[in-house]
């Protein structure tokens, strides 16, 4: 999944390891940023694209793609979440999760 992001330029990634908290939706999140909605939707299809490509998977759920300011893409143990970079600072996922293990991955 990390690969799919960083093909199309996204940034900022991070993975959160969930799976010694026991109120965890899931075992990983993947979070990242792209610079416009256009990159958003862009991310989102190759991560979706390569996942069925190479391992067969599709996501159980997709939320988001209609506006690409923030796409949350559910494969059961692992929700990856794709967005806008002011719509992430608005948030702050990770702020919510921050008993988690973080790993980051640089831009490329």
């Amino acid at each position: 999944m990390i690969d799919s992001i960083q093909d199309i330029k996204g940034k900022n990634i991070l993975k959160l390891d969930m799976r010694e908290l026991c109120d965890a939706p899931t075992d990983f999140f993947i979070i990242c940023e792209g610079d416009s909605n256009t990159q958003v939707r862009a991310i989102a299809e190759n991560i979706k694209k390569r996942l069925k490509e190479e391992d067969g998977q599709l996501p159980v759920h997709i939320e988001g793609a209609h506006n690409s300011r923030w796409i949350c893409m559910d494969y059961f143990n692992t929700v990856v979440h794709v967005f806008y970079k002011e719509t992430r600072n608005f948030y702050e996922l990770e702020d919510l999760w921050s008993d988690a293990k973080f790993t980051e991955y640089g831009n490329l």
